[in-house]
């Protein structure tokens, strides 16, 4: 029997009480200490709780600015039950925690992504359902099968590669992927392991009245993120033209034509706070969050952004074949997102990469350092 039916769940608003508590776990890593940070600016009677590992380099370096913000942090793991059972009582819990990257597991040694993505989500959901705590989970647009992406109508533009208007396959269009895409086939370890954690969201909602949403986030970037190849692509793309290090386009033929969408930290933070003040309007929820077709860039462009603003080029070496995992061209079709709120992303690429270029100058030696 389900002790609370959907929709009658005793789960509070953050805005409304005063005594919340909010968990935010990676609370240390790039996401989670943006929504720890930007939670107590617009929320400071409510208590946040950064819970974090501490295992991805350079999260060490958010501890000083959770602290003076007045963030509780705890050093703990998703994967422990333990860690968060010890915890006092949520009402709300954003789950962050997340092994990133695309290739994780590809060279063999699964267990850590899917210990991390699929039963630390398990366990944060048990720790929702001890405290009748509103669950919102970060997924990722990397759900979606490499198959149907790799299928996609596409044109060859001066820059990019871009959407035909007329798509095979359904919820794909010239707005970008829509959550009605199909779901079936391979996505990599990563992609099945947050598919997998959104089914384990839907079930604890309908048997235990978790009031849950999940987000199928695209690229986010932002100020904080240490980025590398596989993660953080836009970051790492400005670090090395800040730094002169080669990089390389893999993959379709080498013209870095393929397109990402990318949304600033802050607009998800936004989006996140709205979630957090009303439970019950976004309860049941999954939803495309991402910068769209109109908020994309390929790499080629990307690269023309990055020399711009840093004054430097790079050798960038071409490699033809398509490597293992990738797609060549992803936007979130978020329609079904604003038909239920105001919100829309407001910050544009280019406004991402100067915010991003802005820290890496004011942060160098430390994040230099973070990264090896």
């Amino acid at each position: 029997m389900r002790p609370f039916p959907r929709g009658s769940s005793p789960t509070v608003s953050v805005h409304s009480s005063p005594s919340a508590r909010v968990l935010v776990t990676g609370g240390a890593g790039f996401v989670g200490a943006s929504l720890c940070l930007a939670l107590r600016a617009a929320r400071p009677d409510v208590a946040v709780v950064a819970l974090d590992s501490l295992r991805r380099r350079g999260s060490e370096l958010n501890l000083p600015r959770l602290k003076a913000a007045g963030v509780e942090f705890v050093h703990g793991d998703v994967r422990s039950p333990g860690d968060l059972l010890a915890l006092d009582p949520i009402t709300a819990i954003v789950e962050c925690s997340a092994e990133p990257s695309v290739l994780a597991g590809m060279g063999g040694g699964a267990d850590y992504v899917v210990q991390t993505n699929l039963v630390g989500a398990y366990n944060c959901l048990e720790l929702a359902r001890r405290d009748g705590a509103q669950f919102i989970f970060l997924s990722t647009s990397r759900v979606y099968p490499l198959a149907g992406l790799n299928r996609l109508a596409l044109r060859e533009g001066e820059t990019r590669l871009e959407l035909e208007p007329r798509q095979a396959l359904p919820g794909a269009s010239e707005h970008g992927i829509a959550e009605d895409f199909p779901l079936t086939g391979a996505r990599t370890l990563y992609g099945a392991t947050k598919l997998s954690a959104e089914l384990l969201v839907a079930e604890y909602g309908d048997a235990f009245g978790v009031p849950a949403v999940v987000d199928r986030c695209g690229v986010i970037a932002g100020p904080w993120q240490m980025g590398k190849v596989d993660q953080g692509v836009f970051t790492h793309w400005l670090l090395s033209h800040h730094t002169g290090r080669p990089l390389t386009y893999i993959g379709y033929g080498g013209t870095g034509k393929q397109v990402r969408d990318v949304l600033h930290i802050d607009d998800l933070c936004d989006l996140i706070l709205e979630q957090l003040d009303d439970p019950a309007a976004w309860d049941g929820e999954t939803l495309n969050v991402g910068g769209g077709v109109e908020g994309s860039l390929s790499l080629a462009e990307t690269t023309a952004l990055c020399r711009e603003l840093t004054g430097r080029e790079v050798e960038i070496a071409p490699v033809a074949e398509n490597r293992p995992g990738d797609v060549p061209h992803y936007a979130s079709d978020s329609r079904r997102l604003f038909a239920r709120t105001a919100w829309r992303p407001r910050r544009g690429p280019r406004t991402v990469l100067e915010d991003t270029y802005n820290w890496i100058r004011e942060n160098e030696r430390a994040v230099l350092a973070a990264l090896g």
